[in-house]
This record gives structure tokens, C-alpha cells and sequence, in this order.
């Protein structure tokens, strides 16, 4: 979950500003979503402490199920808990006027997992949302849904996590008074995952910036 930046991150740059634009007809199941951050509250906060490049930065995740003709996004929603909405619901729930919804796809030698993926992603459903981000088997946040769905297949990794600000070298005043107000105490280090994390991994290609 720590910030870096290389010199990849241009091209990486490039790429992202100059996507393609994904329509519901370019979608493939086991596609993932991913929802670009707002800049105050939750969001900005998640995102001060767990962006990884300069040029973007996503604050939530899900993955695409295709049944038929029907397009499905399953995700763990803040206000839902872990849910399976139609790709307009989530389109219409997520999307604002200044962010994008960005889809990456597992490239071609990691396509065997999404089988396995969607079916354990159908068994976490009806679970709600895991507001202090420690892992439990009872709660679960987007990122780590995702990242409990593609387990068994070792695509994704938990990292310490950290609630620094890397602009102030201190723990995010946000995310102090987040989890005082839980009587806990911020979790830092402890294992767990984040959408730009995920975003990062060399097993993802971006497709591009998806329209509904």
C-alpha cells in the first residue's frame, strides 16, 4: 500500500489518459472495474495513503459476471454490503461528473482463475461491508472481496497496510479520528489490500475507460 513512483509511471500515464473507451458490448466476464477516486472524505482519505501513481487513483472495485445477455457487477458496496447489481445500477451508483470507471482485465495466462473467482465471489453475497478494514471472515471491503475471490489462485497479495500521509510523514488525521471513533486503534501494518494496489499488478491489462 505504499506510494512509489517510477519512471513507468509516464507511459503508464499515457496509456490511462489515452484509453479506449469500453462499452457494455467489450465487456468479458471476470472483468474488473474500477471506480476513480473523489478527492475529500472517505474516498480522498483511502486514497491519499494508498495511491500508487500519480495519474490515477481508484477508490473502489468489482468484478464483472456475464449471464446471457445480462451484464452483472459483484462488489462490496459501503451502503450494500457485498451485493451482485446490474452494470446500469452500478454504473448509475458509482459514476459522478469528474471521475472514470476504468476496466482491467486478467491477461491471457491468468485467465484460469476467473471460473473459480466468480464462484467464490457468489458465496461471499449478502455479507456486509467491513468498515474498520481488518480482515474478518464475517466483513468485507472491495478490495478485499476481490482479492478473496481470485485467492485460491494466488492472483492478488495482501501487503501491510499503512495510513500515512507520504506528504506529511503522519498518520492521515482522517483515518485517526475514523477508527477513534471505533475505539480502535489504526491498524497500521496489519495485512490487507487496496483498489490502486490491485490496480497495479502486472497480471492486469487496462482495456480502457468504460461508458455506459
Amino acid at each position: 500500500m505504499r506510494i512509489f513512483i517510477c519512471i513507468s509511471g509516464f507511459l503508464f500515464f499515457f496509456n490511462f489518459a489515452n484509453s479506449q473507451t469500453v462499452t457494455t458490448a467489450h465487456l468479458k466476464n471476470g472483468d474488473l472495474i474500477f471506480v476513480g477516486a473523489e478527492k475529500d472524505n472517505l474516498s480522498g482519505a483511502i486514497n491519499r495513503v494508498t495511491q500508487k501513481k500519480d495519474a490515477i487513483a481508484f477508490d473502489h472495485i468489482g468484478i464483472i459476471e456475464k449471464e446471457r445477455d445480462s451484464l452483472f457487477v459483484l462488489n462490496a458496496s459501503s451502503k450494500e454490503g457485498s451485493i451482485r447489481e446490474s452494470i446500469e445500477q452500478f454504473y448509475l451508483t458509482q459514476k459522478t461528473a469528474d471521475n472514470k470507471i476504468m476496466v482491467y482485465r486478467l491477461k491471457d495466462s491468468f485467465q484460469y482463475a476467473i471460473s473459480a473467482a466468480l464462484i467464490s465471489a457468489r458465496k461471499m453475497l449478502g455479507k456486509p461491508y467491513n468498515w474498520t478494514y481488518i480482515l474478518n471472515e464475517n466483513s468485507y471491503y472491495c478490495a478485499d472481496y476481490i482479492e478473496r475471490s481470485f485467492r485460491k489462485d494466488h492472483i492478488f497479495r495482501l501487503e501491510p497496510m499503512t495510513f500515512v500521509n507520504p506528504k506529511t510523514g503522519k498518520t492521515d488525521d482522517f483515518w485517526i479520528d475514523f477508527y477513534k471513533k471505533q475505539h480502535l486503534e489504526v491498524p497500521e501494518g496489519k495485512p490487507g489490500c487496496n483498489p490502486n494496489g490491485l490496480a497495479a499488478s502486472e497480471k492486469l491489462m487496462l482495456i480502457g475507460n468504460f461508458i455506459n
